[in-house]
């Protein structure tokens, strides 16, 4: 390929602007639409690929390490990079270049999910609305205007890659870097698909069905295979994260698989004993409440937790009595309590054995409650 300043016409310390009036005045005398022949418009090609590197000081500078044979320049001791060094000397094979795809994987995406505690305790299902890439139903990811498909990119001859001869100390060494005007696809889009620009994918909203498992927990991530963002050019889906929030109940709390409650009693029940039936997450339950139950234990109903996430059945409801003293009594109530108060024998209020076991039931409760 002829050197890019042969091609443009300049000297090889041309100014930028130098190289901008350059191209200018070449472009205007070989543009298609000006000189329909075909030799112009080969040379339309090479004139503007020589000035997309000049004009850029990296790549200039870059080429300019290369000496006037332009692109594949011959020398001696050609080598195609460090990795070709190594081949050369120690038998590796031929590296593979060529051009990339512009298919690629979709990102993932995170989403969060807000759940009641009523529903992980079986599980449900929701129907999430999600705001991502999907594929362009005009091109199906093909990025081209109906009718029309990529073309070979004329720089690189589809191969994707420009070469060039670097001087080193090594000697003249061939390197290879991406195609500027392709980005290294080894094909172009003469027409770009109207609906997504050339991308293969547009935004929009779709709804995605969602099986949120029983037992899951608040930081719990789901992770749904190829439900994320679709790729460029059509390419296969990224995953779905679902990041899980449990909201706060008002009557309930949990701790691991189990519920945790609070039961408030009247004195009298909590003397006399009594059955209470209440509601829980999923159903009414029936709770006895024994003679002479006392504040702070705790009532354990069997399997009316949550539904645990990994093993089998389910955890357990425990119930934290609270016995409620009355602080308003009418005259006849009062009688009714100091007649029973004088039954009994009068015993003053005193410390009695330290249990640490009721302390360990305060401290736990309120914790989790």
């Amino acid at each position: 390929m002829a050197d890019h300043y042969d091609v443009l016409g300049i000297a090889r310390d041309a100014s930028a602007d130098d190289i901008k009036k350059a191209y200018r005045r070449l472009a205007r005398e070989l543009h298609p639409d000006v000189n329909p022949s075909g030799d112009a418009a080969e040379r339309f090609k090479l004139v503007t690929h020589a000035y997309d590197v000049l004009s850029d000081p990296q790549q200039r500078q870059q080429y300019d390490l290369g000496g006037s044979g332009g692109f594949g320049g011959a020398g001696g001791g050609n080598f195609g990079g460090f990795g070709d060094i190594f081949e050369t000397f120690f038998g590796a094979g031929q590296s593979q270049r060529g051009p990339r795809s512009r298919r690629e994987r979709g990102q993932d995406a995170l989403l969060r999910v807000e759940v009641e505690l009523e529903e992980i305790v079986f599980g449900t299902t929701r129907q999430l609305e999600v705001d991502t890439a999907v594929l362009c139903e005009t091109c199906n990811g093909s990025c081209c205007s109906p009718g029309t498909e990529p073309a070979t990119c004329d720089i690189c001859r589809g191969s994707g890659q420009i070469q060039r001869t670097v001087r080193s100390l090594l000697g003249n060494v061939m390197t290879s870097s991406p195609c500027g005007t392709c980005r290294g696809y080894g094909t172009v889009i003469p027409s770009p698909c109207p609906t997504c620009a050339g991308q293969g994918r547009v935004r929009a909203r779709r709804t995605i069905p969602v099986e949120i498992p029983a037992g899951v927990d608040t930081g719990l991530r789901i992770q749904m295979p190829g439900q994320g963002e679709v790729g460029p050019a059509g390419g296969p889906n990224g995953d779905l994260f679902l990041e899980i929030k449990v909201k706060t109940h008002d009557t309930f709390s949990r701790s691991g698989d189990d519920l945790l409650a609070t039961l408030e009693v009247q004195m009298t029940d909590a003397i006399l004993g009594t059955t209470a039936t209440l509601a829980s997450l999923d159903g009414d339950v029936s709770v006895e409440i024994k003679p002479g139950t006392q504040s702070a234990e705790i009532i354990t109903i069997k399997e009316r937790g949550i539904t645990r996430l990994r093993g089998s059945g389910r955890g357990d409801l425990k119930v934290g009595v609270q016995v409620v003293t009355p602080v308003r009594l009418n005259s006849k109530e009062t009688k009714l309590v100091q007649d029973f108060a004088n039954s009994r024998r009068p015993i003053p209020p005193q410390f009695s054995t330290f249990q640490q076991g009721l302390f360990s039931k305060l401290r736990d409760r309120f914790l989790h409650l």
